[in-house]
């Protein structure tokens, strides 16, 4: 599937403000379910382009001087190609590096309980069933709704809550996944949709022997397809949330966010 990504993301300051850092994993990844046809990052200041070390193409992007918004612009056209779900696990990060804890991700007993019933299905019809079931559990389980909780709220706060959004299930299928003994991560990127929705997402893989990265989409209950496009990924938010900075004054600030995840006219 072909398509064309328009990104905005503007920080508006109530008082001017003198330096401004932004971290941008907004350029998607090299990976085998995807082929970057065009793609433009850009931001006022100066900007210098690295990788990270999960390998996510990232920038650090500076504005000095006195300013009172901070825009941030993405435009870019890439195919994508349906692999099933399932990435090969040959990129270079050692699997159980992702059986780590993070504050994001930390285990309670709301967590332990709500997984520890699926070993049993993980004995007797395998991971790949175990996995699945995690995903439709959490689906069922926690309500899709914008509101409850916010980019610091944690797996063990949105299950408690009982609301979240895509963050929110990607940290709690990587918690539920450790409880299992299965390596997971937290990807970040955007998702197609006919009806606009979910343009800006976040969904988890987990580590299969023999198998490789297969991907789990709580939020819609789903392995990721065509219609997915992958940015970034590391242990949870912090290390692949697409855009993270710091700033000298400004005051109270105020942010605006437009994404449109279109087909591509020329497909």
């Amino acid at each position: 599937m072909r398509l064309t990504i328009q990104h905005e993301t503007r920080y508006r300051f109530a008082d001017p403000a003198q330096h401004s850092i932004q971290y941008l994993r907004l350029t998607p990844r090299p990976d085998l379910c995807q082929a970057v046809i065009a793609w433009q990052v850009s931001m006022p200041g100066q900007m210098h382009r690295w990788t990270d070390g999960f390998g996510n193409t990232a920038h650090v992007a500076i504005q000095n001087g006195t300013h009172d918004e901070v825009p941030v612009l993405v435009r870019g056209e890439i195919e994508t190609f349906d692999t099933n779900g399932v990435l090969p696990s040959d990129d270079g990060l050692p699997p159980r590096m992702f059986l780590r804890s993070t504050p994001y991700t930390q285990v309670d007993d709301g967590i332990h309980e709500l997984a520890l019933p699926l070993l049993e299905r993980v004995r007797d019809e395998g991971v790949i069933a175990g996995l699945h079931a995690m995903m439709w559990t959490l689906h069922t389980t926690v309500a899709y709704c914008p509101g409850f909780t916010d980019i610091e709220s944690t797996a063990a706060e949105a299950l408690a809550h009982g609301h979240g959004v895509c963050q929110d299930y990607a940290h709690l299928f990587i918690a539920g996944a450790r409880v299992l003994g299965v390596p997971a991560r937290y990807v970040s990127g955007y998702l197609y949709s006919d009806d606009g929705a979910l343009a800006s997402h976040a969904w988890a893989e987990a580590y299969v022997d023999d198998l490789g990265w297969v991907s789990f989409d709580c939020a819609n209950s789903q392995s990721a397809t065509d219609a997915y496009v992958r940015l970034a990924v590391g242990f949870d938010y912090a290390g692949a949330c697409p855009i993270r900075g710091v700033r000298k004054g400004g005051g109270l600030e105020e942010m605006s966010v437009m994404v449109k995840v279109l087909q591509s006219d020329s497909q």
